[in-house]
Parts: structure tokens; C-alpha cells; sequence
């Protein structure tokens, strides 16, 4: 078995820059090597892998992105120097996903590479005698929400042909687990970060947190995490109750949340998802559907803006870009509180109590300047509610393909050329290979 992508060089100058704005001391790192980490770390060796366990949580995120709105139908990518966006992601002129190819190895790694940080983050921080036990704790928390985070990215794509858990011994892989195992061992990590949390202290800065960056702050969000992760496995009443531990606010704004953040400092990443307007060559444009779907009045149509003119490609065409990340350094949601109510409302439906279901939905269309929702009160009607305000409101952020695969409504999908296919998942990449 190939293991190249789990052989890391972690410390890397690279992974380790974070945004310049965050003026964080980053010691001596040439000389690094994973011993020096892990023997008896100071706080600031500590620090410096959790910097780079932020910055590396971007690497190849615009890529996650474009793989997930591609075949999910929100968008289209046009590249003059990169077809496999409209063939193999769309199943054009009969083109497969191949497991050597940029879009499932990119991604993969990129992810894996976190998680073996995070793993030297909880081996340092373990072994450290010049740290206390509640600095410890909080080390261990970050590190494996963050874990659990990634995992579950790399789940999303590859689905039923499922992901490794074990991951700490590159010489000894762990095996792979079925989709329900990995959820569960997802799940059960996050529950054992929370458990840190509980006696942690923080002692150092995270970018993109904002207010939710001390110990009862990443508790939310580690909580935020698990009421997703529940959903995906079913379990609606986890849910609910992961939600009341998290930073869900019915009444509170949209936007509050966490995010990988972006800069133009020496070192930092820009957001490589965005593409500005009106571009030719290289575009995002949202697919047609998006414009003719959404309901008369929703301010979610902003999200796509018109062109000056139609942009097309391989039989593919589209008026509007796509503009959810309206510059270089827009930040990307990790999570937010839009998609909490919504999971409110899901959770809701699912456990038949429907009129918190409504009230959740109502929310969300009252912020975009719909009226309230005067469909049937069923599971079925406000299922179909709930996913369709699902796809406008969490847009080109990594769930339409993943909702509409686990409810099964794949098949709804369109399909805008002779051939095309929606695929289910991502083989593993070649390097995972028997």
C-alpha cells in the first residue's frame, strides 16, 4: 500500500503562516523536526502548530468547494486550462472520476495533512511538562475538533467508500471504516474535545473565531459541529441537543459563526475561490436553475450576480456569477448560525414537531424577504421546504450535493447535456489503493 500522502513534512515554513494581522511569534522553526514538538513543547512551539493547523485548513479549499457545487448543480467552473471541471465533474463526453486526478488527491491530502498536525498537536501537548492541565486541555480540545472537522470533509466526498480514522502511525495506517463507523467515530471525537473544553483555559489567539475563541467559545463550536455531524447519522434528537450547547440563535444574525479567514500580509493566503465579475477564461458562474428556482423577491439572488455577458463552455452556459465571496480575502464559513436554524428546522421535522419546524423556516425566509410559509404542514412538504431554503441559504458552502445525497434526491439533479451524470462519491484516491 502506498502511504505517501500520510508521510508528512508538518512543519513546513508554509504551514505554519497564519495571517501577519495576528502578529503571532513563531520562534525558530528551522531547524524543526517533529521530536523537538513532541519531546517537551513550550507554549510557543504549541502555538506554532496550532498556527499552522489554521493555515493549513485551507489548503485546497476553493477545490473542496468547486467539487461539491459542481456536482451538486449549483455552479459551473469554466478554466480554458482545465476541462475536468465540465467533463469528469459533470460526467461529460462519458468522463469518470478517477481517483489519480487533482480533484479528489488535492483535497484528500490537504485534509489528512491537518489531521497529522492536529495528532502531533495532541502528542506535544500531551508530553509538555512546561504547560499546566488546563492549557493542556484546551491543546487537546482545539485539536481535536479541528480533527474531527476534517475527517468529516474528507468523509463528504468520498462517502460509502469511507476514510481512515487512524491515522497517527503513517507506518501503520489504520483501516478504513464503513460511512456509519466513520460518523460515529467523528461524533464520539468531538464529544471527547468537549470533554476537554470543560477544563480548559486557552492561551493562545485563533483566527476566524472571533468571540467564539476561548473555552466556552470553542465548546459552541465544537457543539455546532456535532449537530451537523447528527443530522448526517439521523439522530434528530442529538441534534437538538448538541444545538442548545452550541451558538444556535433563532433570533440572532445569520452570520455569526466561524471562519477560515483570508489576508494579503506576507505569508497568508488569499481566497481562492473568488473570481471577479465578469471575468472571461477562468469563471465560476452559477448554474442556470439557481436563477430560475429561486422565488420572486429573495434577496439570495444576490449571491449570483449578473453578467455583462453569457459566459459558456462545452455546451454549458450561464448569465449570472457565482458571488458569495465578493473578494480575495472574503472569509469562508466553517459554520454559522444560519445553518443552525436550519438545522433546528430539519431536526424539527424530522422528530414531527412541526410547528417549531415552521417557526425555524419562517425565520429564514423572513431574513430574505419571503412571507411565511403557507405550504402543507407535513413532514414530506416541509422536508421539501427546509432543503430548498438549505440550497439558497448555504450556497457554494459545501452542502447542496451532500443534502440532497442523504435525503436520496440525487436524481433531481439536472442534467444539461446528453450524458451527464451526478455521481455519488468520490473514489479514493490512487496513493489509498490496495
Amino acid at each position: 500500500m502506498k502511504k505517501n500522502i500520510f508521510i508528512y513534512t508538518v512543519f513546513l515554513l508554509g504551514l505554519f503562516s497564519l495571517l501577519s494581522s495576528c502578529k503571532k511569534d513563531y520562534g525558530d522553526l528551522n531547524s524543526a523536526t517533529v521530536e523537538s514538538f513532541t519531546a517537551n513543547a513550550s507554549a510557543s512551539e504549541l502555538n506554532n502548530l496550532v498556527s499552522g493547523t489554521e493555515s493549513g485548513m485551507r489548503n485546497n479549499l476553493a477545490l473542496y468547494l468547486d467539487d461539491i457545487g459542481i456536482i451538486g448543480r449549483e455552479m459551473y467552473h469554466f478554466s480554458g486550462s482545465e476541462p475536468r471541471y465540465v467533463t469528469d465533474l459533470l460526467g461529460g463526453g462519458g468522463a469518470t472520476l478517477s481517483n489519480s486526478n487533482f480533484y479528489i488527491t488535492n483535497p484528500w491530502a490537504s485534509r489528512y495533512t491537518v489531521v497529522k498536525n492536529c495528532n502531533v498537536l495532541i502528542e506535544a501537548a500531551t508530553n509538555s511538562t512546561l504547560i499546566n492541565a488546563s492549557q493542556k486541555s484546551g491543546y487537546l480540545g482545539f485539536a481535536r475538533t479541528i480533527k474531527a472537522y476534517q475527517l468529516l470533509m474528507n468523509l463528504n466526498l468520498t462517502y460509502n467508500d469511507s476514510i481512515r480514522i487512524d491515522v497517527s502511525d503513517p507506518n501503520h495506517l489504520g483501516p478504513f471504516v464503513d460511512y456509519t463507523d466513520a460518523l460515529a467515530a467523528i461524533s464520539s471525537l468531538l464529544d471527547s474535545a468537549k470533554n476537554d473544553l470543560s477544563t480548559a483555559t486557552i492561551s493562545f489567539t485563533l483566527a476566524g473565531f472571533g468571540s467564539y475563541g476561548d473555552a466556552s467559545g470553542l465548546t459552541k463550536f465544537n457543539r455546532a459541529l456535532a449537530a451537523r455531524v447528527a443530522v448526517y447519522q439521523g439522530n434528530w434528537t442529538a441534534a437538538l441537543s448538541d444545538l442548545t450547547q452550541s451558538f444556535f440563535n433563532l433570533t440572532g444574525n445569520f452570520n455569526d459563526g466561524v471562519f477560515n479567514v483570508f489576508g494579503t500580509g506576507s505569508g497568508d493566503q488569499l481566497n481562492g475561490f473568488f473570481i471577479p465579475q465578469n471575468q472571461t477564461g477562468e469563471v465560476r458562474v452559477a448554474h442556470p436553475s439557481f436563477e430560475t428556482d429561486i422565488e420572486a423577491g429573495d434577496d439570495r439572488i444576490n449571491k449570483a450576480s449578473l453578467r455583462d455577458a453569457v459566459a459558456s463552455l462545452d455546451g454549458l452556459s450561464s448569465d449570472r456569477d457565482v458571488w458569495v465571496y465578493t473578494s480575495s480575502t472574503a472569509p469562508i464559513p466553517i459554520i454559522r448560525n444560519e445553518e443552525l436554524i436550519l438545522i433546528y428546522a430539519e431536526a424539527n421535522i424530522q422528530n414531527n414537531d412541526l410547528p417549531d419546524a415552521v417557526t425555524a423556516i419562517n425565520k429564514i425566509r423572513e431574513g430574505h424577504n419571503l412571507a411565511d410559509y403557507s405550504g402543507t404542514f407535513s413532514q414530506p412538504a416541509l422536508t421539501t421546504e427546509m432543503l430548498n431554503q438549505r440550497r439558497f441559504s448555504l450556497y457554494c458552502e459545501g452542502h447542496r450535493w451532500l443534502d440532497l445525497r442523504r435525503y436520496n434526491l440525487l436524481s433531481e439533479l439536472p442534467l444539461d447535456r446528453s450524458g451527464d451524470q451526478v455521481w455519488t462519491e468520490f473514489p479514493l484516491p490512487v496513493s489509498e489503493q490496495q
